[in-house]
């Protein structure tokens, strides 16, 4: 399933885990979703997105949702919703110039981690988007590599409360305060969407 590449060979080389890396990858790597990952990424309420623009600048960003955010289209796609943020796009910037992206996802009460590489695409017109209120666009994510990690060293935690952030259906969304500090700079339609808040027409 997978080809190391050199700088991977020359650390298992040095290491003696060649063997192990070439037997695991064998046994775990896949690039179809099995029923129990698609059952894992049900459940999942946020994971870790890795990507990286055209001249190799990395970014790492965290998503999250309710349960049931991240949709799994077909056996090799990978859908989710992204929602209104600090207006920098950097994630999404970069799928726009170099698509390729891992995804981190872990069950942190359960002790189980999954990982994800592909190649994303960012659809501002996707049919999954009436799934999703607020959502500003659909990214897929066309999966590459399937495969679970070493759960040894997660630390066990339990979730205490949602974000009351996540845009849900039939309920008002909140907008954080640090926006506040930023009026004069937000997107016109927030701006007018606040002022008729303020002003009690909305």
């Amino acid at each position: 399933m997978t080809n190391f590449h050199e700088g991977e060979r020359a650390l298992q080389a040095r290491f003696d885990s060649t063997r192990l890396a070439d037997k695991v990858s064998a046994v775990t790597m896949h690039d179809r979703f099995t029923d129990g990952d698609r059952a894992f990424l049900a459940r999942m309420d946020m994971f870790f997105l890795a990507t990286s623009d055209a001249r190799g600048n990395l970014d790492c960003s965290y998503k999250g949702g309710d349960p049931g955010f991240l949709h799994v289209v077909d056996d090799q796609t990978l859908a989710f919703p992204v929602y209104d943020g600090n207006g920098m796009f950097m994630s999404a910037g970069n799928m726009l110039e170099h698509p390729q992206v891992g995804m981190l996802f872990i069950d942190f009460e359960n002790q189980w981690r999954m990982r994800v590489n592909g190649s994303a695409t960012i659809d501002f017109a996707d049919a999954l988007l009436a799934r999703y209120p607020e959502a500003q666009f659909v990214v897929r994510v066309h999966a590459e590599q399937i495969f679970p990690n070493c759960p040894r060293y997660i630390h066990k935690m339990r979730l205490v409360e949602r974000s009351t952030f996540v845009p849900r259906a039939a309920c008002e969304t909140p907008d954080p305060d640090w926006k506040d500090h930023f009026e004069d700079a937000l997107p016109a339609a927030q701006q007018a969407r606040r002022a008729a808040r303020r002003d009690g027409s909305a």
